[in-house]
């Protein structure tokens, strides 16, 4: 299995958020799952810059622990 360096965010709000609306409002839930728990933000921010259209691998693993998803589970996704 190879895991790209970095993965744009709306790739990875399509996988999180299946039933969601639309990718505007999947990328909501994800922003809003973010700011909720601000530890989660910290360890984002220290891994990367939030500002880009994509987050890090460092990143991706990050927010993937938060929600209690191997790596192997988020490619079968």
């Amino acid at each position: 299995m190879i895991v790209r360096r970095t993965i744009l965010k709306q790739d990875l709000v399509k996988k999180l958020y299946p039933d969601s609306i639309s990718i505007k409002s999947a990328m909501q839930q994800l922003r809003n799952e973010i700011d909720i728990c601000p530890t989660l933000k910290l360890k984002i921010e220290k891994a990367g810059n939030l500002k880009r259209h994509y987050y890090t691998k460092q990143q991706l693993l990050i927010i993937l622990e938060h929600f209690c998803i191997t790596l192997e589970e988020f490619e079968l996704l």
